[in-house]
């Protein structure tokens, strides 16, 4: 995605390296002198090494996780799972915020995706937020499973799988 083309890219699959190929995009927006906002959901406090990376890049780029659990979204009782759920619907309401105002040209949503795919932001609300995105903002959104109804709302997927020879 270059500098004049704000566009939306869908970073999916089952392999791994989806955060880091969207950093990877932050880190390219950076090189062309653009601002970067990314936040990330379904991995409270894990990896908070990766966070203090992206802290020393601030203020060009900042990094956002509102979620405080420990361990797996899945694997939380369901009293955790209720309390994740509203940093998670905290973290979303700042996407919001961030499109509304446009305060970055680059924002990521690692792992948005697994929000739809568990049922906990319907299709249909990932749609809406994918179209309230600014003209001039790109928009990079990573995860497992992409929804094939969203198809028409993105300009470009890439799908990460890993493979073993045989």
């Amino acid at each position: 995605m270059s500098g004049s083309e704000a566009k939306v890219m869908v970073i999916c699959g089952g392999g791994s390296g989806k955060t880091s190929a969207a950093i990877g995009e932050g880190i390219k927006a950076l090189a062309d002198g653009r601002t970067v906002t990314w936040i990330r959901f379904l991995k409270g406090r894990a990896n908070e090494s990766l966070m203090r990376v992206l802290k020393r890049l601030e203020p060009e780029m900042k990094a956002f996780s509102f979620e405080t659990y420990d361990g797996v979204f899945t694997e939380l009782s369901e009293e955790k799972k209720q309390e994740a759920l509203v940093e998670i619907k905290n973290g979303i309401g700042f996407a919001r915020k961030v499109m509304a105002t446009e305060s970055c040209d680059l924002l990521i949503l690692d792992e948005l995706l697994g929000l739809t795919n568990l049922g906990l932001l319907p299709a249909k609300e990932l749609k809406q937020l994918i179209e309230a995105r600014p003209s001039g903002m790109a928009l990079v959104i990573t995860g497992r499973v992409f929804p094939e109804e969203l198809k028409e709302n993105v300009d470009c997927v890439s799908c990460i799988e890993s493979r073993f020879p045989d």
